[in-house]
């Protein structure tokens, strides 16, 4: 993988001795300085951004400040990625090189391959090593890591096992890794049989398929609470009530130092991920509805909070949409990825904390959390595609996903579900939800009006908007509910990732 020759290049060491003493400013100026350098690179060295800069009139040697690049086009999989062929997006001569394919889950539209080299799996062992030092179970202890992320053709399983067997054998770590991918049956039987044996295990899947191993622990004979669980999650945005619920579920006694949730894509790896500080900021603005509105853009929706490490990648923001900037096979520079958020600084950050006279230090302290990084924040909603519509209105997946941790749903449903919009034989719209029932489970009319009362009540706290279309609209503004049995194929056929709205 090419590298400009004025980036310094840090060893895994080195990079945690700077999270730990470097300030803010330092964050900012190295990932605008790595990312003008990448651009220049990208220019001379890629066919394909050669041509694009070209066909867009772009003059590299006049992009020499941030602002200067802050003119450069932005690139996406239609524009540049779906146009050009592969050989001409990648660094010259890099097929030579040993490389891992990957695809995208065509969650929205047609599968692109992407690959990578070794430097991609590298930097997420950061982000792992990072998770396993702050264990709340001790740093050195006998850990099994059970990988439940798919192990096809997906980044997810693929890359976090590479991710903690490199920093297992760079720092010494006692881990153990099985990669039983989506089989439950697996997992239950690791859980039954080798987990016992070891003092800390971490679970590492996507958010809805972990919540269904917790769920159906009980009756596999597993107790949580004896197994000193921690739990990395990936691909899925979730809220702190669905954080709360895992932690009183599994006992988890620090839900900022053993559970993490990783922002990572096919396209360029681990992006960004959480932090106990990250986490803690997130859950004092959910308490202070004046500090989210400031914090976050678009403030009726609950975003992912995520840090990311300027070394590797840079983001910014740009009309409400997240642009990337990071060094791969495929090298992307301004890519617009297809999420919607924002980029703060660590400064940024800590001006707004102030401002509503929160000490984040004293915060911190509260909770136990002895290091903060200052590494610059981003956060992420939850994409405008995998929602649906009603009268106009956006109904996002995080609102119904929210009112299925109600205590009155969660013993009979898992918290899957597909949502649609639909018309009647009078062309009035309605909200079609479709629940998925836990294994053995009946769905009786009391638990139909229950969710179908607990969703509307959800949602109308949840958004201003559907809170006055359903003043207006009455009736027609509550969902229809559909019970399906556990793992039905129409909706829930099993895999890697759940698809919350049907299109």
């Amino acid at each position: 993988m090419a590298a400009s020759k004025d980036q310094k290049q840090y060893s895994a060491e080195q990079i945690m001795k700077l999270l730990s003493e470097k300030k803010s400013d330092f964050w900012v100026a190295e990932g605008r300085k790595r990312s003008l350098a990448l651009f220049h690179e990208a220019a001379q060295r890629v066919p394909a951004y050669k041509d694009f800069l070209k066909k867009h009139k772009v003059d590299p040697e006049k992009i020499k400040t941030w602002e200067d690049f802050k003119s450069v086009p932005c690139i996406d999989k239609k524009n540049y990625l779906k146009q050009y062929s592969f050989e001409r997006l990648c660094w010259n001569d890099a097929l030579k090189d040993p490389m891992v394919f990957t695809s995208t889950s065509g969650s929205t539209g047609d599968p692109i391959y992407f690959c990578r080299k070794h430097e991609l799996d590298w930097q997420s062992s950061i982000v792992h090593e990072i998770f396993l030092r702050n264990s709340s179970h001790g740093i050195r202890k006998p850990t099994l890591v059970i990988v439940g992320f798919g192990m096809g053709v997906w980044i997810g399983g693929l890359i976090t096992y590479k991710a903690f067997e490199i920093a297992g054998h760079r720092g010494g770590y006692p881990i153990s890794i099985i990669t039983p991918g989506i089989n439950k049956k697996e997992i239950f039987r690791a859980l039954k049989i080798l987990a016992p044996q070891y003092t800390q295990t971490i679970i590492a899947g996507y958010s809805p398929f972990i919540k269904d191993i917790i769920d159906e622990s009980e009756g596999e004979g597993i107790d949580f609470k004896k197994l000193k669980i921690r739990f990395l999650f990936a691909a899925e945005p979730f809220t702190e009530k669905f954080r709360d619920y895992i932690a009183e579920k599994t006992g988890i006694k620090n839900i900022y130092t053993d559970t993490l949730n990783v922002y990572g894509s096919a396209d360029i790896g681990t992006m960004a991920y959480e932090t106990t500080v990250s986490i803690l900021i997130k859950r004092l603005a959910l308490k202070n509805k004046r500090l989210f509105n400031d914090l976050f853009s678009h403030a009726s929706k609950v975003p992912t909070l995520a840090q990311f490490n300027p070394l590797h990648i840079d983001f910014e923001e740009a009309n409400g949409e997240v642009l990337l900037t990071g060094n791969s096979a495929i090298p992307l520079v301004r890519y617009a990825i297809g999420d919607h958020g924002g980029v703060l600084s660590f400064n940024d950050v800590k001006k707004k904390l102030k401002k509503y006279d929160i000490n984040l230090e004293k915060e911190a302290r509260k909770v136990g959390i002895k290091n903060i990084d200052q590494l610059p924040f981003i956060y992420i909603y939850e994409r405008n595609d995998n929602a649906t519509t009603l009268y106009g209105l956006l109904i996002y997946p995080e609102f119904i996903r929210e009112a299925l941790l109600d205590a009155s749903l969660v013993k009979s449903v898992t918290g899957k579900f597909s949502m649609e919009t639909k018309f009647d034989k009078k062309q009035n719209q309605f909200l079609e939800i479709n629940l998925e029932l836990r294994k053995e489970k009946k769905a009786p009319p009391t638990l139909k009006k229950a969710a179908e009362r607990i969703i509307f009540d959800t949602l109308r706290a949840s958004s201003s908007e559907f809170k006055e279309l359903s003043d207006y609209v009455g009736r027609r503004a509550r969902p229809k509910i559909i019970f399906w049995p556990a793992e039905h194929p129409i909706h829930f056929k099993p895999g890697i990732k759940q698809k919350w709205t049907k299109k």
